[in-house]
């Protein structure tokens, strides 16, 4: 009987002691201490596979692939695969039709007619960080006396995981976010961050804007002042540039310049050290302006990933030094905001049924055919200027001179689209792409493809019936759904063959379709909860706030539709 009571009792009490810090995590008490959230912009998921063999940092990309939960089948579940909704989507767990962002701008021309609306720009907000006290050379983009219209998450119609820590701590818990973008910083934060800052582009000074703070903190005054840029620039093989954004921007020397910045972001605002979870995002924008520009099967590609193999191992081995608890008290995420096409002459030649199609030439032929149709000015736009796939934009006022409204606008110009995309193909001379120095160019015949394939959309609806809900009850309808928004003014939606896109000058690919190519992302775990392995099954970026915040005790954000990734969790007692 004693024997009996004995293992009674042994049991009671090993059922109160916690196997595993999974039980103990909570966003009240520091557990974790900080939860940094790592986005790289446009990472293909394939990507840590196809060069898995160079990467070879302990606190790099194996901090996720070896020490971390890895999952191989990361895919976005809508159609409008671009930055800004993309940051938005994983700062909040939801998609388009729940954040309201839709692209990185659009036309709206209640708040401006001269240009398309950026998703973070509020004219009720102003830059902070007038150069006056700064050096000379090189210059700002702007006289410091110019008006500069200031940003903020406006735009961004749900919270946060950062929001909800936030919420829940009574403002105790501090959120930050970094990047070279505006969007890229201020969305995946939210509304309640302590601060957003991204740069100037042609200095590389950081910023941010009125609605944090009124002033630069002393230390990126310091940072800024510094010799960092002048480094990076150096680096870059672009000294003393005015283009930082461009020049700098595209070489690795813009990740390590931004990481850097993180670290003197952790250290000056002391994250980690105010008894409750803190939180940083940072997105790294190299990947992208490189990528547009040299396609994902580029050498300049592959270094550029071995590089950021490189410089996340010093920024984690700096963490796990300076952060209180080092990595044993941090929690890290790994994702990106989409993937990429390949070149679409590069994946012609492999007889994919690749085709470019030219917008401009597109909106041309519309506005010659309405202007005789209504007899009205060969100068009269119906389509807006500096249009982008999916949404094809209308100027509403030609439209509206005729009496016409926003539904059969739409209509009429959904009609249109058809035939005038094939009867005009592509462009008849592809780009060179741009060569960095010391990079290999793309290997890429122009002389000829093995397929002469012309631009075919596949899907057209107007705004007024996707409001409307008029989309197929289908996989594809849902991930069409998944991207609806009020946001746009009078617009329709295209979205063409597979590894068919726009053709942009002196931009060799991009991305913005529902093609799984710009769906599939990396997603990691690193930390005290997760399990390490390899998972394969289909998952979401958007899982990533429903699985934080699940494990800090909070609220999901407002419009969550993530779900919490149970499979790689250490089991409760």
């Amino acid at each position: 009987m004693k024997i009996k009571n004995f293992f009674a009792a042994l049991l009671c009490f090993l059922m109160a002691v916690p196997f595993s810090q999974t039980a103990s995590a909570s966003a009240y008490d520091g557990q974790p201490k900080i939860v940094i959230l790592i986005v790289i912009d446009q990472f293909r998921g394939d990507y840590l596979q196809r060069y898995r063999a160079d990467l070879t940092e302990k606190n790099g990309f194996n901090l996720f692939l070896h020490q971390g939960a890895y999952f191989t089948d990361c895919y976005y579940n809508y159609a409008n695969t671009k930055t800004a909704p993309g940051h938005a989507s994983i700062g909040t767990g939801a998609y388009t039709d729940g954040h309201g962002i839709a692209s990185n701008e659009w036309w709206d021309l209640d708040r401006a007619t001269d240009h398309p609306v950026s998703s973070v720009e509020d004219p009720r907000y102003r830059l902070v960080g007038t150069f006056d006290d700064l050096p000379v050379l090189p210059p700002p983009a702007l006289p410091p006396t110019a008006p500069r219209i200031g940003a903020s998450p406006r735009s961004e119609l749900a919270s946060t995981f950062g929001d909800e820590i936030r919420l829940a701590t009574a403002g105790r818990s501090r959120v930050y976010g970094i990047s070279l973008k505006d969007r890229a910083s201020i969305l995946p934060a939210g509304a309640t961050a302590n601060a957003a800052y991204w740069i100037d582009q042609a200095t590389g000074r950081f910023l941010t804007s009125t609605y944090y703070m009124p002033q630069l903190p002393e230390w990126v005054t310091a940072f800024n002042k510094g010799p960092r840029a002048a480094q990076a620039m150096k680096e870059a093989d672009a000294v003393d540039t005015t283009e930082f954004y461009d020049l700098v921007g595209r070489t690795p020397a813009a990740n390590s310049y931004e990481l850097d910045f993180a670290k003197a972001l952790i250290q000056n605002e002391k994250l980690g050290q105010n008894g409750v979870t803190d939180v940083l995002t940072v997105s790294l924008s190299a990947n992208d302006i490189l990528g547009h520009q040299m396609g994902p099967d580029s050498d300049s590609e592959k270094q550029m990933v071995i590089s950021l193999d490189r410089d996340l191992n010093n920024f984690f081995t700096w963490v796990d030094k300076n952060v209180p608890g080092g990595l044993g008290s941090t929690w890290v995420m790994l994702t990106a905001d989409h993937g990429i096409s390949p070149i679409p002459y590069q994946s012609a030649n492999l007889g994919v049924p690749s085709a470019t199609i030219d917008l401009q030439a597109v909106a041309d032929d519309i506005n010659a055919q309405l202007n005789k149709k209504y007899a009205t000015a060969d100068g009269t736009l119906w389509m807006m200027p500096m249009l982008e796939l999916p949404y094809l934009s209308l100027d509403p006022r030609p439209f509206q001179q005729q009496h016409i409204n926003e539904a059969d606008a739409e209509k009429i110009i959904a009609e249109m689209l058809p035939s005038v995309v094939v009867k005009l193909g592509g462009p008849a001379e592809p780009v060179e792409p741009v060569v960095l120095p010391g990079a290999t160019p793309p290997k890429m015949d122009f002389s000829e493809t093995r397929l002469k394939s012309r631009p075919a959309p596949v899907f057209i609806r107007t705004k007024t019936q996707l409001l409307a809900g008029d989309i197929p009850q289908t996989e594809f309808g849902k991930l069409v759904a998944h991207s609806v928004t009020q946001n746009g003014g009078w617009f329709v939606m295209m979205v063409p063959q597979a590894y068919q896109m726009e053709f942009l000058n002196g931009i060799q690919t991009t991305h913005f379709s529902p093609w799984s190519y710009d769906r599939h992302v990396p997603l990691g775990f690193f930390g005290a909860p997760f399990t390490p392995g390899l998972y394969r099954g289909v998952v979401e970026p958007v899982d990533i706030a429903a699985t934080i915040t699940s494990l800090l005790g909070v609220n999901q954000p407002s419009a969550s539709v993530g779900h919490v990734l149970t499979q790689m969790l250490r089991p409760n007692p």
